[in-house]
């Protein structure tokens, strides 16, 4: 079974957009492999988005099958540098976990669904 795949560009437009718009809302987003790796093992995600072209990818490797282990939706980003510029900061991010949507829950949960039909 395999834990990467191939996000179609309707839902990466649509998750870009939900994160951009959280980091300048009153969302909680947590950057950087270590503080996702923190949320996933407290079960604090509830979404996480690890960038495709992280070098080498062993960086990233154990979140996907973190994600799985605890039930947490993961899905992917094209690049470090799309996915720090969407979460609000100017250099990129291997990746980041959303821990709290705030007002923004509706979105999340369409986007949830959306990425579990994918991951089938």
């Amino acid at each position: 079974m395999s834990t990467t795949f191939d996000v179609p560009t309707e839902l990466n437009n649509q998750q870009n957009e939900f994160v951009s718009e959280l980091s300048r809302k009153n969302g909680k987003i947590r950057l950087g492999v270590n503080e996702v790796t923190k949320a996933i093992e407290r079960d604090q995600a509830k979404l996480v988005i690890i960038a495709k072209d992280v070098s080498p990818p062993e960086l990233t490797m154990h979140i996907p099958l973190l994600c799985k282990e605890k039930k947490i939706p993961y899905t992917f980003a094209a690049s470090r540098k799309e996915l720090g510029e969407k979460a609000g900061i100017h250099v990129g991010t291997a990746a980041i976990a959303i821990t709290d949507a705030g007002e923004m829950t509706s979105q999340l949960e369409h986007i949830v669904k959306n990425i579990q039909e994918l991951s089938k």
